[in-house]
């Protein structure tokens, strides 16, 4: 809270009559208003910039840039926490040197098994961290009818979310149908944020011409699901900020980049969904910054866009430039090509150097329970009767879409009728297990993709949206052991060979997050990557794409705990 006190020593500090608490001194500052870079100074105090010029003023502590370019914070404008496996405090010391300041998480995850209290869990669990995380109240929980969630989010519980200071909106509005139908319980959602002055966020992937304006009219102003230039120039023409995405599961950047570099849109970055292995190698929004510009958008232009634009989308006024009476978010990158971070500051206080967290400020404590409530399943629970033509869920490798294929009967089953593994046929079987209320519910059907050479099964409590159980695999066996197991850790990844366990990484905050710190996450996560490739999986995420395949808001055939489903439709298939 800035008060009349603070106003009257930022003034006093930017007019040298007394001494800052911070200076940054000899470095190129960005304008991120005229894209100028130009030499300067920044005096901080009390956490806000007080000025920035060309004098050197006094101050209590200085920075010395050394001819580093002096940058607003970054700002990831959609991303989910608990797809980073992470708590949000080890998520934060893991980005906060690569000089992310902010973040704009939907947590729509933990809020599917956990409803308001789940959000209110990430809330309080991001407090007083070196990064601001931000969220926005989940709009579709569950995602659709067709599934079994662990909550159900109306209207009166969004507006409760948004009391809260750092809840910013409505989270991405995935149910677009229900949108263009103009159902009462989706409309009713979007109302509420609108009368509370809020931001509503985007989620139609492949949505255009009417339907985008019909989308667009209920107030809708993002969109993170652009996988074309068309859909990124629909959105751009309709006043939509288009978020580019570039995560794990997802990667757009590519196809969006001549939409961005050479066209009047409105753009973004975002991660959306991104692992911890990634942001340890490549790095959060640095890295999208360094492919950026490598794609020709003017360094300057870059850092606004993951700055300034999303800071202004989402209300946030005080944040997303270098310049007097803002928030002193900075990072100074040693250029605008490589973007490698020497300094980050938070609230004008340094809380990075040279890749590495400085801030010793110990993040909330995380109380977890066993979220991971089954029904007794046996080996028949994943057996799957085939006839006539199957459909088959076909995998797209670095996309979370997925192809609906079909199958005949004759291909795939035995004498008796039921599916049976071909090492030479790249198909498996997949079941959603329903894992909020011990009460069975398993859907299983086909899916091609996984590569299996051998005998196994991996499975996942990671299943967006409702986060049910996901497992695919070649026999009844080895799928059964992957759903005990993951009963028994609470939750996480596992891969099962023989009737054994092989691998697994256990995520018992929520079955979503572990809480080790992040290079342990890693190691775990790479060990139980190794064992499904052990079983012929080459994917790059095995089970981020696992964790998608029930997703019932994306193109073009799921599964999920009711039975296989069909996105172009909106049903269950028979």
């Amino acid at each position: 809270m800035v008060d009349s006190k603070m106003l009257r020593r930022r003034v006093r500090v930017a007019r040298g009559e007394e001494p800052a608490d911070l200076l940054i001194a000899g470095g190129r500052i960005v304008n991120v208003f005229t894209g100028a870079v130009e030499p300067g100074n920044v005096s901080i105090v009390d956490g806000w910039i007080a000025a920035v010029g060309s004098g050197t003023p006094e101050a209590r502590a200085t920075v010395d840039a050394a001819g580093g370019v002096v940058c607003p914070g970054l700002i990831d404008a959609h991303m989910h926490i608990e797809s980073t496996l992470l708590t949000p405090g080890a998520f934060a010391r893991l980005v906060a040197p690569r000089g992310t300041s902010a973040v704009i998480a939907d947590p729509h995850e933990i809020g599917n098994v956990l409803g308001v209290p789940g959000v209110e869990l990430m809330l309080a669990a991001s407090e007083g961290l070196p990064v601001d995380c931000f969220f926005m109240a989940p709009s579709c929980v569950p995602a659709s009818p067709f599934e079994n969630s662990g909550a159900d989010l109306e209207a009166e519980d969004l507006a409760r979310l948004m009391d809260h200071e750092r809840v910013l909106g409505l989270g991405e509005m995935m149910n677009f149908p229900g949108v263009l139908g103009a159902d009462e319980h989706v409309l009713a959602k979007i109302a509420v944020t609108h009368a509370l002055g809020r931001v509503a966020d985007g989620h139609a992937p492949g949505v255009l011409g009417g339907d985008l304006v019909a989308y667009a009219s209920a107030g809708i102003r993002s969109d993170h699901e652009c996988t074309t230039a068309e859909e990124a120039r629909q959105r751009a023409a309709l006043g939509m900020l288009v978020q580019v995405r570039e995560g794990s599961m997802a990667r757009n950047l590519d196809a969006l980049l001549p939409v961005i570099r050479d066209e009047p849109v409105e753009w973004c970055l975002c991660t959306d969904d991104i692992h911890p292995a990634d942001l340890i190698r490549d790095g959060h929004l640095d890295f999208l910054l360094r492919r950026v510009v490598a794609g020709g958008v003017p360094g300057p232009t870059a850092v606004r866009h993951a700055s300034l634009v999303p800071a202004r989308h989402y209300g946030l006024r005080d944040r997303g430039a270098v310049t007097p009476g803002y928030r002193a978010d900075l990072v100074i990158f040693d250029d605008l090509e490589r973007f490698g971070a020497r300094v980050v500051v938070k609230d004008g206080v340094v809380v990075a150097r040279d890749g590495a967290c400085v801030d010793e400020t110990p993040p909330p404590s995380v109380d977890v329970e066993n979220t991971v409530h089954l029904a007794s399943l046996s080996e028949s629970s994943f057996k799957l009767a085939i006839a006539g033509e199957q459909p088959v869920i076909g995998i797209v490798p670095d996309q979370i879409v997925t192809r609906h294929e079909r199958r005949a009967a004759a291909t795939v089953s035995t004498s008796d009728g039921l599916w049976s593994f071909d090492s030479q046929d790249d198909l498996a079987l997949v079941a959603c297990v329903q894992r909020h209320e011990p009460r069975e519910a398993v859907g299983v059907g086909l899916v091609r993709g996984f590569g299996f050479a051998r005998h196994g099964a991996i499975g996942s409590s990671v299943g967006h949206d409702a986060h049910n159980l996901v497992i695919a695999g070649t026999n009844p066996r080895d799928m059964l052991r992957c759903a005990q197991r993951l009963g028994e850790i609470g939750g996480g990844f596992v891969a099962a060979r023989d009737g054994a366990v092989s691998g697994e990484l256990a995520l018992p905050f929520g079955g979503l997050m572990s809480t080790l710190p992040a290079e342990e996450v890693v190691a775990a996560e790479q060990a139980v990557n190794a064992a499904a490739a052990d079983l012929g999986c080459e994917l790059h995420s095995p089970f981020g794409t696992l964790s998608f395949l029930p997703l019932t808001v994306i193109p073009e055939l799921r599964i999920t705990d009711e039975g296989v489903f069909d996105v172009n439709t909106f049903a269950l298939l028979e």
